[in-house]
Formats: structure tokens, sequence, C-alpha cells
């Protein structure tokens, strides 16, 4: 028995068994406290937290996959392939959702229900979402130029 075997399978437990379990839990006192009309919200927003954990958790075993488990750079490939995830599929996503925001502001859409909504800072943030990734694209490009040495 080795004691990292122990500390793995622990953890794999807490993130895929108990964490969705005691979400669950949660959410069936969010919906008792919401019928007696107390505030159930932050009951709710932790059942979400828990179900958060376990996603993330199964999120970095799929990006940690990516190598093998006794390769010391795991935890490099799995911190770069999450950012390249999330620069070259997330941020371009979510500059689309900020133009449709942007577009829907200046607009007019939703002035009543967000009083001073400036549409400009919707570009914007879709602005810095597709520059951050440009930019990691542009470093992946010369990543790629320099493997082969300078010529």
């Amino acid at each position: 028995m080795v004691f990292l075997n122990g500390i793995t399978n622990l953890t794999n437990w807490l993130g895929n068994v108990i964490m969705p379990t005691v979400a669950g839990l949660f959410f069936a006192l969010a919906i008792i406290r919401y019928a007696k009309g107390f505030s159930h919200s932050y009951i709710t927003w932790a059942g979400f937290l828990c179900l958060m954990v376990s996603g993330l958790f199964r999120g970095l075993e799929h990006f940690a996959g990516q190598a093998a488990w006794n390769n010391g750079d795991v935890v490099w490939i799995t911190l770069r392939t999450l950012v390249d995830w999330l620069c070259n599929v997330f941020m371009p996503v979510y500059a689309v959702i900020q133009i449709v925001a942007g577009i829907l502001a200046y607009g007019g859409v939703g002035h009543r229900v967000f009083s001073g909504m400036p549409w400009a800072r919707h570009f914007a943030a879709a602005g810095m979402a597709l520059m951050l990734s440009g930019l990691l694209r542009l470093a992946e490009w010369f990543v790629a130029r320099g493997t082969g040495g300078i010529s």
C-alpha cells in the first residue's frame, strides 16, 4: 500500500462521490426553505459550488490525462492545456457574448432593468478577450517556429 495511492483515491472519492451527494442535500434543503418562505439563495449557491468542485476535478483529470502519471511535467502539461483551452475556446465565445450584450445595450434593450449600463464596456471586454486569444495564438506560432532552432 502506497500513501500516494491512498491520497489519490481519497481525493477521487471526495470529489466525485461526496461533493455531488452534498450538492443534492443542499438543493433539497433549499427547496424546503423556499417552500417555507425563508431565504434559500445562499443554500442553492452552496449546492452549485459543490457541483463545481466535482466538475473542476473532472476537468483537471481530463487535462492531466494528456501525459503519463509518472511524467515529471504532468503539472506543466496540465496547466498549459488548461490555458490553451481557456484562451482559444472560451475567450472567443465570451467575446461573442459580450458583443451581443453590447449591441443590446447600445440599442437600449434592458435599460429599465440595468440602469446606466455602459455599452462600451461590453465592446472593450470583447476586444480584450479576442486580444488575449490572439496573443496566445501568436506565442504558439513563435514557439512552433522556434523549435527548429535559429536558421
